[in-house]
């Protein structure tokens, strides 16, 4: 039976329920909120006094994505793109990838090693194939060039 969101107190409890899994964002939380049906009035209250209280927090959302995303193996270009893509502002999107403290020359070179098992390519269609797949993965040009060029971690 679905929830009926016709009253703020039953807006901000499913707000709530949706953060207590995951930090969100203020648009996705939007977004997810009207997909159930609530009220845009309602939505942007509740948002409002979570966001008093702290439960609700842009920067802690970027700081879990960013972190969550590196782990993953993804790149700061793909992060940075799919966080522009949630409705986030792109000066925020930049504070957080410069303050995450990811070493992305070391995530390229896992993302790397795992996908290729650190051999280097021997022609131009494998060094292509590798190519591909790490800047899909959100690393930028220069540094693949570098890591797939067999350059050490000190060129970099």
């Amino acid at each position: 039976m679905p929830v009926v969101l016709d009253t703020l107190v039953a807006v901000r409890r499913t707000a709530m329920d949706l953060l207590a899994r995951r930090e969100h964002g203020r648009v996705e939380l939007t977004r997810k909120l009207r997909q159930r049906g609530a009220p845009p009035e309602m939505i942007e209250a509740a948002l409002d006094r979570l966001t008093e209280e702290g439960l609700l927090s842009e920067s802690r959302y970027l700081e879990s994505f960013v972190s969550y995303r590196a782990r993953s193996g993804y790149g700061p270009l793909r992060i940075r793109e799919e966080l522009g893509q949630r409705g986030l502002q792109r000066s925020d999107i930049e504070q957080a990838l410069r303050e995450c403290g990811v070493d992305w020359r070391e995530k390229l070179e896992e993302s790397w090693q795992r996908k290729f098992a650190g051999q280097l390519p021997r022609d131009a269609r494998e060094r292509g194939q590798q190519m591909r797949f790490l800047s899909y993965r959100g690393y930028p040009p220069e540094l693949i060039s570098r890591l797939l060029s067999g350059k050490g971690g000190d060129d970099y």
